[in-house]
């Protein structure tokens, strides 16, 4: 069985031919890879040996004996075990980088230059280069900060706006920064490759993405309000500062999610409660009378709201154009995209190998979203990478050649 064989067909998708050295770990960096790899990009992943990367033992829950934290962010890549205090290793780690399109690392500042790998060296070997960088808090003053997402949920400011007012703050139910800096980094990586395809004239360029700024960006018409209005926003439970109602409001068995954000939500919401009298009261005519006496409207709504199940109200609210939801569990909102069609979960792998895993959400109608190559084993692929970048030999399981090495 020749290499490419030993990976099935020829990746598929916009991204087929582009090679993307993968220097990071744990979430940010793995989760943008990983979404490049759906796109088609060969992903080659480099981990340390004997460990590899971190989310390997982050447990449980767990498929097998396999984490499923692991597994939910590395499908689609190929792995290579490189010690880079070895000099082969380190070699092979170089030549790498040198040939790849696109290289992308969550080291902290500064840390991959004593290895010839960071974006000065690289460049120099690689001018066509797309070099990513995932940091916490930035490479200047913030450098010798450690990048955990539960610091930046702390310090940007998001905490304070999650949870029981009376309460204590919260942290998010998943690491958002992480996940959202991973779409960052890709969405500047796709930029800088464009840019690189057209009037940039084959050169690179470094692309610098921190879960602190993206937290900031993130947290949105929040961080408007000071820089803009002044406001300090806090926590409000589950309160919308700017609308009302847009929250759980009690119903007979539990609670539903109740939106109206606009007046004509409004009117119709009012129309399916049966309370017409509520648009003819100056108190609720327009949203911004609904926030200010939403004290006084929260128990108009609830006293009718309670004589119905969650069920019969969402059917019900939405049949007649007014949003709402109810509060599933994870299991149940899979359930619920598979119901509309959504199709939610696909077998990444062949047979003996399948993985079941979450779609990814970008659909496109000529070049689908692949999923041939399931969450690699530590150094599965090593052998093969490593007699590749030692030699002048094609690259293993592609069809095309790294765009990177079409510019030199």
């Amino acid at each position: 069985m020749t290499a490419s064989d030993s990976h099935g067909p020829a990746r598929t998708g916009p991204l087929a031919g582009l090679l993307v050295a993968d220097f990071s770990r744990i979430l940010a960096g793995p989760y943008a890879t990983m979404l490049l790899a759906d796109m088609g990009a060969d992903v080659v992943k480099v981990e340390n040996p004997g460990t590899g990367d971190d989310t390997r033992t982050w447990v449980p829950p767990v498929r097998g004996e396999v984490s499923t934290y692991y597994l939910g962010v590395n499908r689609g890549k190929r792995s290579v075990a490189l010690d880079l205090r070895d000099p082969d290793d380190l070699r092979a780690a170089r030549e790498l980088a040198r040939r790849a399109d696109v290289v992308i690392e969550n080291f902290k500042p500064g840390g991959l230059a004593k290895y010839g790998l960071d974006y000065a060296s690289v460049s120099e070997a690689n001018r066509g280069v797309v070099y990513a960088s995932i940091t916490g808090f930035g490479a200047d003053a913030g450098a010798h900060l450690p990048g955990y997402d539960l610091m930046v949920q702390a310090m940007s400011g998001l905490m304070s706006l999650t949870g029981d007012p009376e309460g204590e703050p919260y942290r998010a139910g998943i690491s958002v920064f992480d996940v959202m800096s991973g779409m960052q980094a890709t969405i500047g990586i796709l930029a800088a490759l464009t840019h690189r395809a057209g009037p940039g004239a084959g050169a690179g360029q470094h692309v610098q993405v921190n879960l602190m700024s993206t937290a900031l960006s993130g947290l949105v018409n929040h961080t408007s309000a000071w820089v803009a209005g002044g406001t300090v926003p806090f926590r409000m439970g589950n309160a919308h500062p700017s609308l009302f109602p847009y929250e759980p409001l009690p119903v007979a068995d539990g609670e539903l999610i109740v939106i109206a954000g606009n007046d004509g939500q409004f009117a119709r919401l009012c129309e399916v409660l049966g309370l017409p009298e509520l648009l003819e009261d100056p108190r609720f005519a327009h949203n911004q009378d609904r926030t200010a006496n939403r004290d006084e409207l929260r128990p108009l709504l609830v006293e009718r709201l309670r004589t119905r199940t969650r069920d019969e109200w969402f059917r019900a609210l939405l049949d007649a154009g007014v949003p709402c939801a109810p509060i599933n569990t994870v299991d149940e909102g899979v359930a619920f995209a598979e119901e509309i069609g959504l199709d939610p979960v696909v077998e990444v792998g062949g047979a003996g190998r399948a993985v079941p895993s979450v779609r990814n959400p970008v659909r496109f109608s000529t070049t689908p979203a692949s999923y041939e190559l399931p969450p690699p084993e530590l150094d599965e692929h090593g052998e093969e990478i490593r007699r590749w970048l030692l030699s002048d030999g094609p690259r293993p399981g592609a069809s095309h050649e790294s765009r990177a090495e079409a510019h030199r």
